[in-house]
């Protein structure tokens, strides 16, 4: 393997069609795709500032690197990348890969990160701003995750997901074969269409949650005072170690909690419309 230490380039694809080269204390100055075509690279303690770095890359590690705001749009249309230990100040990356390793990664612009990738398996995420980060991903792994980023998590299928702190609105719309572990999740209208989403040991706040699910199950879960309005429509079977502040039109199932707010079971319930609502002493409830 070629190595180049202590280098600086720019322009227009300085290092294209690269093969088997390290790259130790390199700065990618201002311009595009300078790591485009490549395969076998290794980056350690390097600098990004232009546009599009690594596109088109079979088989890659960053390791302790920077990517500018400059660097924006990455990593797109490649796999085999192990990142660690790395901050990035660019939104729009990774795009359209997959086998993905990522252990201490901070994005401090989340916007549309992690679009259409396969086979990501993370440790220890940070996400700051944006919208939408893992839209149209499959098949995720991520222990540690903490997210501030709008609407995380659409259209995901088979997310495993553990020691998560995510503050958000709209998460986790129309995914498919989700469990999240011991997290905390905060923010309106979560889990809405929804289907076979699994949450265990978790703290759940913010209006509307978990509406139009199919096949919802939570475990030993905590809603917060300002869950209103929860599981409307929903199919769901759940196991609330707190009290809940209201429930609106479940449609079937079985829910369990401490107490219940307010029980709504209006005239637009949808069928079979069979939920039980029970007490932890096994009583049923039911609205007027």
């Amino acid at each position: 393997m070629k190595t180049i230490s202590n280098a600086e380039f720019g322009g227009e694809r300085p290092l294209f069609e690269s093969h088997d080269l390290r790259l130790e204390n390199v700065i990618i100055h201002a311009g595009e795709s300078a790591i485009k075509e490549c395969s076998n690279i290794e980056a350690i303690n390097c600098k990004f500032e232009g546009n599009y770095p690594f596109w088109h890359v079979h088989g890659f590690i960053i390791d302790r690197c920077f990517f500018d705001i400059g660097g924006r749009s990455a990593l797109w249309y490649s796999d085999h990348l192990k990142m660690t230990n790395t901050r990035i100040d660019a939104p729009k990356m990774f795009r359209e890969m997959h086998d993905i390793e990522i252990n201490n990664v901070e994005i401090t612009d989340a916007d549309e990160v992690f679009w259409r990738c396969n086979r990501l398996n993370i440790k220890n995420l940070k996400l700051h701003g944006g919208t939408y980060p893992f839209m149209f991903c499959n098949d995720i792994y991520i222990d540690g995750l903490e997210s501030d980023s709008k609407y995380i998590f659409q259209y995901v299928k088979n997310l495993e997901l553990h020691n998560a702190k995510i503050t958000t609105k709209d998460a986790l719309w129309e995914t498919e074969n989700v469990t999240i572990y011991d997290s905390e999740l905060n923010g309106e209208y979560l889990g809405w269409h929804s289907r076979n989403l699994r949450l265990i040991n978790c703290k759940i706040s913010g209006t509307q949650p978990l509406c139009y699910a199919e096949n919802l199950i939570l475990e030993n879960c905590i809603m917060a005072d300002d869950c209103d309005l929860a599981f409307e429509y929903s199919s769901v079977n759940a196991t609330i170690k707190s009290p809940i502040h209201s429930v609106k039109n479940p449609r079937t199932g079985s829910i369990t909690a401490d107490s219940y707010g307010k029980i709504i079971l209006d005239k637009n319930i949808k069928s079979p419309a069979d939920c039980k609502l029970k007490l932890w002493d096994e009583r049923t409830c039911f609205s007027d």
